[in-house]
């Protein structure tokens, strides 16, 4: 079979591609809105990529959520509403500015059992790993989190990373924990930040001498430098 894609298809099928699940909705959102009809002119096309095999897609859910076609994922696995909690920060972030560098469950130690945020991007200017906590677990277990992000740091191994700016430092990213909980939970040597939502991430640091108070590192080597500009 012959058929060519348009760009908007091509950016669609990349877009499930990177975030591995996406619901329809949210492909309204995001491609359609500015359509006469986005929900209908969505549908038109989502059924048209998926009959000609270039997405999977699962009804378990409402609205319908589409996966790639190589997705690793059952379709009715709890893994997709994990997938589509990162979707929801990122839809916050682009309210504000659109994040650059997305890396969807990044593994930047590339070795099983070092750190493995759920989103790593260039937000604003300023590089963070974010991690997405919908469930409560013991300080403890967050600590040893922190500990793993803090061993990370002391390898040196960050600096070599593709996104690094190649005409200045290499900068440490901040790490922002999306938590309703907060954690007694600490480092001397990376920037922590709790907050439930991006939108409370965005209010915290509003105003230019409250956020460059804030966002002083705790010590020199905190965060490579790095001046968190988030307004």
């Amino acid at each position: 079979m012959s058929f060519r894609l348009s760009q908007r298809d091509k950016d669609i099928i990349g877009f499930i591609n990177q975030f591995r699940a996406v619901d329809r909705d949210s492909l309204v959102e995001l491609f359609f809105k500015q359509l006469k009809s986005p929900i209908n002119a969505c549908n038109s096309v989502m059924v048209r990529l998926y009959r000609l095999g270039l997405i999977e897609r699962t009804q378990q859910y409402s609205p319908t959520v589409y996966l790639p076609v190589d997705a690793k994922i059952k379709k009715n696995s709890q893994k997709i509403l994990h997938f589509l909690s990162i979707l929801d920060i990122y839809k916050q972030m682009i309210t504000y500015s659109a994040p650059k560098q997305v890396i969807v469950e990044d593994k930047p130690t590339g070795r099983k059992g070092g750190i493995e945020p759920d989103l790593f991007c260039i937000f604003k200017g300023s590089p963070f790993w974010i991690e997405i906590q919908r469930n409560q677990y013991s300080e403890q277990k967050m600590q040893d989190k922190v500990n793993l992000y803090e061993e990370f740091f002391f390898s040196n191994e960050w600096k070599t990373l593709q996104w690094q700016p190649e005409d200045r430092a290499a900068i440490f990213p901040s790490i922002i924990l999306i938590t309703p909980i907060r954690y007694a939970i600490s480092s001397e040597h990376i920037r922590i930040i709790q907050v439930a939502t991006i939108h409370e991430l965005m209010e915290k640091y509003k105003g230019s001498g409250k956020q460059q108070k804030d966002a002083r590192p705790r010590t020199r080597a905190s965060s490579g430098g790095i001046k968190i500009s988030l307004t």
